[in-house]
């Protein structure tokens, strides 16, 4: 990545692979110094959502939110470029590469391999928004692509499941798997931890620009309430890694296992989108949207379902826990190579192009 780019970033961007490193630390730290810690923070929910991870991610997820331009949404909607390859890459390649790379890589471990396909079934909603806007992506293609997602979710989850646990490796000669889940789970999770931030975000940019003007609504307040984003984002990792630190810490050869799949993953979906996009000759913008949009899972969704099904200790539990561990500093990773790879498009100035100031 040149030194330009890096320049243009803020200070806190410019240094968030060390503020998540020591969030994930500081989690593990705590899950496993402080006794009773991650089941204090796992038993303040309501109908089965831990509320400290769901505020983290509504606060992470508002700001950026609330910086897209939705009277810009109808010229992402319209590119067909973008949103057939996207519903390609999402909803048949994602399952069907990682249903693969379980197998390959985890053919002895049955339970962890199952929740690793959950994993691939659950297509990202939460943290691809923060990934796409540190990558300079485009902000509305993200929110129409998180939003198309959210849409089959509640519809294909399902189905999906059944198909890749007892439908194709019955095909294949495997063995089965059974996977029970509620819609409403699904849906539920769709509409809190997308539904409500997006309802804000919208809410917040049509009366402030009604009130102050565009102006001092994109040159005032999206500045104030932008670190909110990070801050939320850290919050969530803490929680997260403090909830699972026992886990995480006294299985290391199991997370390593684990970790295989996820890394595969994420660098052959991410790398074949960003190719993808660039071949169809959609703009840097646009591109990295795609790929962030195509690699990332919804982890939490992932976690409830597996948690629901197979219990909270469960193995297949452990796999989805394990995600974001792995997703988390592959995908910052990501973040810094799109930035890098910026140089082989052709420079324009696109709506959702803001350089941040420092």
């Amino acid at each position: 990545m040149s030194a330009g780019v890096v320049t243009r970033l803020s200070t806190l961007d410019r240094f968030l692979p060390v503020w998540i490193l020591a969030a994930m630390l500081l989690g593990l730290g705590a899950g496993h110094v402080i006794p009773g810690l991650g089941a204090a923070i796992d038993a303040v929910q309501v109908d089965g959502i831990s509320l400290p991870i769901a505020l983290g991610l509504l606060i992470m997820m508002y700001p950026v939110l609330a910086k897209v331009r939705y009277d810009r949404l109808d010229t992402v909607t319209r590119d067909r470029r973008l949103l057939l390859p996207s519903l390609l890459l999402n909803w048949v390649i994602g399952p069907a590469l990682m249903f693969a790379l379980a197998w390959l890589l985890l053919p002895d471990l049955p339970a962890y391999r199952t929740g690793l396909i959950i994993v691939g079934l659950a297509r990202c909603i939460a943290m691809v928004i923060i990934w796409n806007d540190l990558a300079c992506g485009d902000r509305e293609a993200a929110a129409v692509l998180v939003a198309v997602n959210s849409v089959f979710q509640v519809i294909a989850f399902g189905a999906l499941g059944w198909f890749y646990l007892s439908v194709l490796p019955g095909w294949l000669g495997l063995p089965q798997a059974d996977l029970a889940v509620s819609g409403w789970a699904i849906a539920r999770s769709v509409l809190i931890f997308l539904g409500i931030p997006l309802l804000a975000g919208y809410l917040s940019r049509r009366l402030g620009e009604r009130a102050r003007g565009r102006d001092w609504y994109e040159a005032r307040f999206l500045p104030r309430v932008g670190p909110l984003a990070l801050y939320g984002l850290l919050f969530t990792i803490v929680v997260l890694f403090a909830l699972q630190g026992a886990q995480i810490t006294g299985r290391p050869l199991d997370v390593a296992r684990i970790a295989l799949p996820l890394l595969a993953y994420f660098a052959l979906m991410w790398t074949g989108s960003f190719a993808l996009g660039r071949g169809l000759g959609l703009s840097y913008e646009r591109t990295t949207t795609l790929a962030f949009t195509a690699a990332g899972n919804n982890f939490e969704l992932a976690i409830a379902v597996a948690i629901a099904t197979f219990g909270v200790t469960s193995a297949q539990a452990l796999a989805g826990v394990v995600g974001p561990l792995i997703e988390v500093p592959a995908l910052v990773a990501l973040v810094y190579a799109a930035l890098g790879a910026r140089r082989l498009f052709s420079p324009h100035v696109s709506g959702s192009d803001r350089v941040r100031q420092a």
